[in-house]
């Protein structure tokens, strides 16, 4: 009974290591191409709302700089007058 057991873990192994090897050795020039182009537009997207990302706490980052500007400006301005 043991033996029976250990045959078919085995056997069962051996399809899904050797399985995934034949369907890799399948795969068509055109399905390759196509998987290619699509994680090149994933690759994109991402890269493209990773940018959208950095400018948009650059536009912050400016803002509060303008900010803190005016504010030290008006704070010399009242000692001065002072």
């Amino acid at each position: 009974m043991k033996r029976l057991a250990a045959l078919a873990l085995l056997a069962i192994l051996a399809f899904t290591c050797f399985g995934t090897a034949a369907y890799a050795q399948r795969m068509t020039p055109e399905q390759n191409a196509r998987q290619g182009s699509k994680a090149a537009k994933k690759q994109q997207k991402m890269l493209k709302k990773a940018n959208k990302k950095q400018r948009k706490a650059t536009k912050k980052f400016e803002k509060a700089q303008r900010k803190a500007t005016r504010k030290a400006n008006r704070d010399l301005q009242k000692r001065r007058a002072g």
